[in-house]
């Protein structure tokens, strides 16, 4: 077999196993679903192996499909590396590369060191989106994805990195507790007015609280006097003196610093949501994700960019 045959059918195959989906490569690759069964198809004959298990409801790979996987991925990586070099000679990181982040989070604390990477790599064209919603990377074509929250077992494309769990304090103005005084116990919270987090289904969302053994977590219901969709729209009603809420040390802290909100019951500030660092696999050897992730990865802290504390601390 020529060499070149061999290249045939690779990325609608890895097209397939990324979205799961004939229908959904056929409509990244601008393809009927035929063309892409048919490709699918002739690969499988001509490697004499079934790479996809295919059923009315679901489509996955079998084993040999996953080893195929992987080899291609790499394959198509190491050719993307290629293309970007040989067009800058200097061999500069340049080229689009897309990220999504959480809204507040991404806005306060991860948008700023991507900016200073960006300085540092002027030919990189950087496109960010916001979203608290998770999504899937393969079907959104996005390269690395900041999310806190998330299902306990991550998709097989996605690389992920833990760097720790939010911080949640309760909090309110002085102007509040001037007016309403102190909760003194988790209890008194039931007679205070306060703020929530409006989630994107239309519920708000929970509080936690420590479990009755280490490392447990409860969630539970509040009645709220305003919901708010976003962290930063939260902290404004808190900052507004309309009551106590639940708050992200990354969303809190300089406004702490500053006297403008105060922590109540600091014996019941707990670990809230994990938050990961994702990316493609079939991506992370490209120069410029590469690059930005091994950036990103000492950077990234659950309380947000590093306060003068923390770095005495390191």
């Amino acid at each position: 077999m020529h060499s070149s045959e061999r290249l045939k059918g690779i990325d609608v195959f890895v097209a397939v196993a990324d979205f799961c989906s004939f229908s959904a490569a056929a409509e990244r690759l601008n393809l009927t679903g035929s063309a892409v069964s048919k490709s699918v198809a002739r690969l499988e004959e001509r490697l004499g192996a079934r790479l996809f298990n295919r059923t009315t409801r679901s489509l996955a790979l079998t084993d040999a499909g996953v080893l195929f996987y992987r080899t291609c991925t790499s394959v198509l990586s190491e050719l993307e590396e290629v293309e970007h070099a040989l067009v800058s000679q200097e061999h500069e990181l340049h080229g689009k590369v897309r990220i999504d982040l959480p809204a507040s989070y991404g806005r306060l604390h991860v948008l700023p060191l991507i900016m200073d990477f960006v300085r540092l790599h002027p030919m990189l064209q950087p496109h960010i989106s916001f979203t608290d919603r998770f999504i899937d990377p393969a079907y959104e074509n996005i390269d690395i994805v900041v999310r806190i929250g998330g299902p306990d077992t991550w998709p097989a494309n996605l690389g992920h990195e833990y760097f720790g769990a939010q911080r949640l304090i309760f909090c309110a103005s002085p102007d509040y507790l001037q007016r309403y005084g102190y909760p003194e116990n988790q209890h008194d919270l039931d007679n205070h007015q306060c703020i929530g987090y409006l989630q994107s289904d239309g519920l708000v969302g929970p509080w936690f609280f420590r479990g009755a053994r280490p490392g447990e977590m409860e969630r539970r219901a509040v009645q709220t006097r305003i919901a708010v969709g976003d962290g930063e729209g939260e902290v404004a009603a808190v900052l507004a003196g309309h009551g106590i809420g639940q708050l992200p040390t990354w969303l809190t802290q300089r406004h702490i610093e500053q006297g403008t909100l105060v922590e109540v019951l600091p014996d019941l500030a707990t670990d809230g949501l994990p938050m990961h660092l994702l990316w493609l696999k079939n991506r992370e050897n490209a120069a410029k994700v590469k690059a930005l992730l091994d950036y990103l990865r000492p950077r990234l802290t659950p309380h947000g960019m590093r306060t003068s504390a923390d770095k005495a601390e390191h």
